[in-house]
């Protein structure tokens, strides 16, 4: 078992500075408390990124307000920047901006199925998973900015999952906040609202995209009858030694989320078949493509913490997608080929059976059936300070966002005092990727119109 370190919080370790085009980049690790509840217990190591403008002096740099990323997921390290573009082009007029690896991801302490044996067996591995919540990952911002800022307040922008952070940080730590900005990613922060309410509301919209998809390309409704027919009949494993099944090959539904995403999910499906000497057959291009959309290798924290996200009255999850789906039956695919109606892709969903199609899960099975089965999840938002909030916020709401709903996002800004919202059907749920700039500059005018 991996031997626990107790020093004392460290501040940042030793930087190092590279210089990209337009960008000058330094590296940053924290040690931060494992348990934010026991500080003088075990350390973690954390990673963050700081990017400032090129050619700006060092006294120049060191004036620059802050600002946050915070990354969606959960599970997904901070972006690797290229260059100046999107969002950051426009952060970077006036801000130095820091990219956090959130714990377990990225270079910050990460958990996947090659560390966490390191823990110990399946019950240690879901104990210390279970220190990687959004609540944790608050506290993680609030050392990290003591120890960069002092005092000093920063801004804070989440995008999905940061989103949810970045609204718990508002609840419990609203001094270490200049201003908030959220690009989808507002939850639901009625402790009522649990996993089970939150997929109630997905499958409808996982509906609606499938057939807005066919809609735009008929032809992909008949490739996927094949698919489901060929995949009832063969066993395929992609490069990656996931088995492709068919409720696997539904959650290709999963790119439906994304500006660009039906066309790219149409492209796959062009591609899925090859004659061969023994008839069709799916091709060598179509199975690796397909293994990137599904593959969870990079990020296995999305598959274990994901419903805990939702969790806040103490109850297990309980593997709330794939039990809700059974409430419609409009998914079985098999029933749609034989009744001819149309398959329907499912999205952002986690479910058991992942656990042994999926390569990189399973090591992990019994550590996520143990973390579906947990208890004692403890609310992550706290809806009387939010209701007092003082703090300029600015959200942008996606008008039929795949991953987020939309009516449990509008109730939320409702309840957080003097947040903004901008509601739009421009964008997809990666609204702050597709429209970059744009969609930043307004949520900080928005924040800042607020502020008066």
């Amino acid at each position: 078992m991996q031997q626990a370190s107790t020093a004392v919080p460290a501040g940042p370790g030793a930087v190092t500075t590279v210089r990209q085009p337009e960008l000058l980049l330094a590296d940053y690790h924290f040690d931060v408390p494992l348990d934010h509840k026991a500080p003088e217990g075990e350390l973690i190591r954390l990673y963050a990124r700081e990017v400032v403008a090129a050619g700006k002096s060092a006294a120049e740099r060191e004036r620059l307000p802050w600002l946050l990323y915070l990354q969606g997921g959960p599970g997904c390290g901070a972006d690797r920047p290229v260059g100046r573009s999107g969002w950051l082009d426009r952060a970077l007029d006036e801000y130095r901006v820091l990219l956090l690896d959130q714990r377990g991801t990225g270079r910050s302490t990460p958990a996947n199925r090659q560390t966490l044996p390191l823990r110990g067996g399946p019950g240690e591995q879901a104990g210390y998973l279970s220190h990687f919540r959004a609540d944790a990952i608050v506290r993680d911002c609030e050392l990290i900015r003591q120890r960069l800022l002092g005092d000093r307040p920063w801004t804070v922008l989440g995008q999905s999952f940061g989103g949810f952070c970045a609204v718990s940080y508002l609840s419990h730590a609203p001094e270490g906040l200049d201003a908030l900005l959220l690009a989808g990613g507002l939850p639901a922060i009625d402790p009522g609202t649990d996993a089970d309410a939150v997929y109630r509301t997905a499958y409808p919209r996982m509906e609606r995209k499938t057939l807005a998809h066919y809609a735009r390309y008929p032809g992909d409704a008949d490739t996927v009858h094949a698919l489901v027919r060929h995949l009832t009949e063969h066993e395929e494993v992609l490069t990656d030694g996931t088995r492709l099944t068919v409720p696997a090959l539904q959650q290709l539904g999963f790119l439906l989320g994304t500006g660009d995403g039906s066309h790219r999910l149409h492209y796959l499906l062009e591609d899925a078949f090859v004659p061969t000497a023994d008839g069709p057959r799916l091709g060598d291009a179509f199975r690796e493509q397909v293994a990137a959309v599904l593959s969870r290798a990079a990020i296995p924290l999305f598959s274990l913490l994901l419903e805990s996200i939702y969790a806040q009255d103490g109850r297990a999850t309980d593997w709330a997608a794939e039990r809700v789906r059974a409430e419609f039956p409009a998914f079985d695919a098999g029933k749609a080929v034989t009744e001819d109606r149309p398959v329907l892709l499912t999205g952002e969903t986690v479910h058991p059976w992942m656990l042994d199609t999926h390569a990189a899960l399973r090591p992990l099975a019994r550590t996520a059936e143990l973390l579906a089965a947990r208890t004692g999840w403890g609310p992550l938002y706290d809806t009387e300070r939010l209701a007092r909030n003082t703090v300029p916020v600015a959200a942008v709401i996606y008008h039929d966002d795949l991953y987020v709903d939309t009516e449990h996002s509008l109730a939320t800004a409702r309840a957080i005092r003097g947040l903004r919202t901008w509601v739009t059907d421009e964008f997809e749920h990666d609204g702050i990727r597709a429209g970059g700039r744009r969609v930043l500059d307004r949520l900080l005018r928005l924040a800042r119109d607020g502020r008066g």
